[in-house]
């Protein structure tokens, strides 16, 4: 395994990619938070916690739960969608991957009318096999197709690192 980035790096990560989120809704007085299950959910609270301490936006969390393997069995949320709609939402996973899951979660949210939809993910990998990207990024990585690219966010002791 090797370390890609360390607590440090992550944190400033999650920091920058706040301000951004927060630039880009400078007029916003709420935005959704929609993170998927596992890490992509934990990246939310995360940049949840630092969007509360710059900004003056609500900022409401929201857990996407899918089928990573095969999210045609169904994309469930753990607020209602009248709570997002004409909101800004941004969705937020770990790693970008594939595209896969990105792009189902972004087919659901766009069932309801969105004042705007933006993704955010820790790490963007540059072979997608969908055309999804990650608006808010915290680094771009060009990695084989064997390669994995996995983040362990436990407490104190942020790592991602590249198997």
């Amino acid at each position: 395994m090797i370390p890609i980035l360390n607590h440090n790096d992550i944190q400033h990560k999650i920091r920058r990619i706040a301000y951004q989120i927060y630039e880009t809704n400078l007029n916003e007085k709420q935005i959704i938070l929609a993170g998927i299950q596992g890490n992509g959910y934990i990246f939310a609270e995360k940049l949840k916690v630092v969007l509360s301490e710059i900004s003056p936006i609500e900022v409401i969390l929201c857990k996407v739960t899918m089928n990573k393997k095969n999210p045609l069995e169904g994309i469930t949320t753990s607020i209602k969608s009248d709570d997002y709609k004409n909101k800004v939402v941004v969705l937020v996973d770990d790693v970008l991957n594939s595209g896969l899951t990105l792009i189902y979660g972004v087919k659901h949210f766009l069932e309801v009318p969105l004042k705007k939809l933006t993704t955010a993910v820790l790490v963007n990998r540059n072979h997608k096999n969908y055309p999804i990207k990650a608006d808010f990024k915290g680094i771009s990585l060009s990695t084989s197709l064997q390669e994995h690219v996995s983040v362990d966010f436990s407490e104190g002791n942020y790592i991602a690192y590249l198997r």
